[in-house]
């Protein structure tokens, strides 16, 4: 009995916490299923500021309450998915789209992985390729004698 009590609390709260979390986005009314689907999708296009790698459908953040209280009030409003998203781009910035539109002040986001991609493999083959040449050493006439005395004594020495 005496460990049932803390089990009992345990799942009680992890019961709560559960409930607790429920999405955010049920907490708006939608005239149609189709309308609330639309909602959900668009608020998964729209990256969360505070979190960076949310949606804005998936964040707890203060800031994406608002946000997803601001998108439901312009869609309840009438206006489309690219006025919303030209609203919030307006405010925000094209970090607020996971997908940004391809345009010359974008170009980074595009190329940027491809870019640092290509220069590391610049860099990796050049080091390597200098590490090989640093292992080919000329021996002087002095250490190639030493040498050949130090291998002659092995041969001597090694057992027959």
């Amino acid at each position: 009995m005496r460990m049932l009590k803390p089990l009992i609390l345990f799942f009680s709260l992890l019961l709560f916490a559960g409930l607790a979390s429920a999405s955010a986005l049920s907490t708006y009314t939608f005239d149609s299923n189709e309308e609330e689907q639309a909602f959900r999708d668009l608020s998964a296009e729209l990256r969360c500021l505070v979190c960076q790698n949310q949606s804005l459908a998936d964040s707890d953040a203060g800031l994406a309450d608002d946000l997803r209280r601001e998108v439901y009030n312009l869609w309840r409003d009438g206006k489309s998915e690219d006025e919303i998203k030209a609203f919030l781009v307006a405010r925000y910035g094209n970090f607020v789209l996971y997908d940004p539109p391809f345009n010359p002040s974008t170009y980074i986001l595009w190329f940027g992985p491809f870019i640092l991609f290509i220069v590391g493999g610049i860099v990796l083959s050049r080091a390597l390729k200098s590490k090989a040449e640093d292992q080919e050493v000329e021996l002087s006439d002095e250490d190639k004698q030493r040498l050949k005395t130090l291998l002659s004594n092995d041969n001597q020495d090694a057992p027959k």
